[in-house]
């Protein structure tokens, strides 16, 4: 999701704490484990990486002995832990805003970041044994991938919360939060989709669909954010809900305009509405569109999810009609 425009984006950064030791299985490649930064670039290569595992700053200058020293000791030591964490070297000389920011008066100085925060380190051309020491010290400290993944659910039913009180702001920061974490979970892309719609932004929430990996566009929250913008967009042309009702008002089996009504509510967020027009078609006629007031309602329940409460109810009281 890279280039994504998201509008809850950036000032949450510290709002969840998910963080892992995501690679501790050795998947990540040792060529992506030790990279050079610069002032520019810290924020990306150590800030927003260290909020999925430990990242350590390597404080150097090319004319500084004991770092020449430390350098090749610490790309083995962080080579040889597999993942566990991951090492950016910055030299000073190019590079001196950061050190002085971070107080460093003399180096080798090696600096651990752990969720957007300093945590621990070391200074000078400590011995091997002593670098992997800190290395396992500081991965043993990361929460488990099982912790993380806890972590994650959590703050998604957390956000779904915020969602249904309609706190579109906090939902949003919370999904966006579970995206830095983990920038392809389906849950938290439809999400923010779904604050989007909330907030009338449909426009925005079909950019979040249009960039969605082709792998996650079969997930069932990205098929439901899907299926509720095109619900939106199918209301739209129906107009004037007031002229639907007066022709109810007229005739209350106008099933047409009772089916157009439904759909008209359900765009407006009135789910109950929206459900008990289809109940009532269907209690007066099953046949009318080929049972179509039942196949909408089974279309909005999967836009609405099973767990809401429109859903809940209008389900239950769809058994009735079906099995009475």
């Amino acid at each position: 999701m890279s280039g994504f425009d998201n509008p809850y984006g950036g000032s949450f950064g510290g709002q969840m704490n998910v963080s892992a030791n995501g690679a501790s299985n050795g998947a990540t490649p040792p060529g992506g484990l030790i990279k050079d930064t610069t002032t520019a670039d810290f924020g990306k290569d150590v800030i927003e990486e260290s909020r999925t595992q430990p990242v350590l700053v390597d404080f150097w200058a090319p004319w500084c002995g004991p770092c020449k020293q430390l350098g090749p000791v610490i790309e083995k030591a962080v080579t040889a832990a597999g993942g566990k964490v991951k090492l950016v070297k910055m030299n000073i000389d190019d590079h001196p805003a950061i050190a002085g920011q971070l107080g460093i008066q003399s180096i080798p100085a090696v600096i651990a970041f752990s969720n957007g925060q300093p945590v621990d380190g070391f200074m000078g051309a400590v011995p091997e044994s002593q670098v992997n020491e800190f290395i396992n010290k500081l991965s043993d400290k990361s929460p488990s991938e099982q912790d993380r993944k806890a972590e994650i659910a959590s703050a998604l039913d957390q956000a779904e919360q915020l969602l249904a009180e309609e706190k579109l702001q906090e939902a949003g920061q919370l999904f966006a939060a579970v995206m830095q974490a983990d920038p392809e979970n389906p849950k938290a892309l439809a999400g923010i989709g779904r604050c989007m719609v909330a907030a009338g932004q449909i426009d925005r929430a079909k950019q979040v669909l249009d960039q969605v990996p082709e792998e996650l566009k079969d997930d069932d929250a990205i098929k439901a954010l899907s299926a509720r913008i095109a619900q939106i967009e199918e209301a739209r042309k129906f107009g004037d809900p007031a002229e639907l009702e007066h022709a109810l008002a007229l005739n209350a089996d106008d099933h047409a305009a009772r089916m157009k009504l439904a759909k008209v509510r359900n765009a407006e967020g009135k789910r109950d509405e929206a459900a008990e027009h289809l109940l009532t078609i269907m209690r007066k006629d099953r046949e009318f569109e080929d049972d179509g007031a039942r196949k909408q309602l089974i279309a909005f329940f999967e836009a609405w999810g099973p767990k809401d409460p429109a859903t809940i109810t209008a389900r239950r009281r769809l058994s009735t009609i079906l099995f009475s």
